[in-house]
């Protein structure tokens, strides 16, 4: 997807695979999907998909951008090492905006599941890897991750959120995956 627009960041820092990132402000349409990791994530894209296609008040198609994000929608703060799920199974599904839009710009969607909102700028320490991003190899990376953070005493406030850059038909081995932690400026 080196062909979308992609979220503005700045590296900070940089060890090896992982990277404390600063992001700039961005607007994303997201929606809250229930079940499984993997089933939810294709649930949520069809939802923001359907909204970027022309499923909106002004009929209008908005670019896609990469990445797809995935968290669990419940907000739990985390120390490392610690677990996370979503309540009861419950996952926000997430699109960046193009850098264009304003919330005020961008086309109202009809499907009430989308929700659009602004969200800060914030840092992160994320780690990148290719190949396939089933349950096991996300626990791999995001415990590669959380020691990482531990042994550099930084302080965490979120738990991981899983970036997914590529369509699904892109082969492994070029697949760009990231699993991002919200840390303490």
């Amino acid at each position: 997807m080196s062909n979308v627009e992609q979220p503005k960041y700045e590296v900070v820092a940089a060890d090896q695979k992982v990277e404390i990132r600063d992001y700039a402000p961005m607007i994303v349409a997201e929606a809250e999907v229930s079940g499984e990791r993997s089933q939810a994530i294709r649930d949520g894209f069809r939802i923001i998909a359907d909204y970027i296609f022309g499923n909106n008040m002004s009929s209008r198609k908005v670019a896609m951008t990469a990445p797809v994000t995935q968290q669990p929608s419940e907000k739990i703060a985390m120390t490392a090492p610690v677990i996370q799920q979503g309540k009861e199974n419950a996952w926000q599904v997430r699109f960046v905006m193009p850098s264009n839009y304003t919330l005020e710009s961008l086309p109202r969607p009809n499907n009430p599941a989308v929700k659009l909102s602004m969200i800060a700028g914030k840092r992160f320490a994320v780690i990148r890897f290719s190949g396939l991003a089933g349950e096991d190899r996300l626990k791999r990376e995001t415990d590669e991750l959380v020691e990482f953070i531990k042994n550099r005493n930084l302080t965490v406030t979120s738990g991981p959120t899983y970036a997914f850059y590529n369509p699904p038909w892109t082969m492994p081995f070029l697949r760009r995956n990231e699993i991002m932690i919200e840390v303490a400026s």
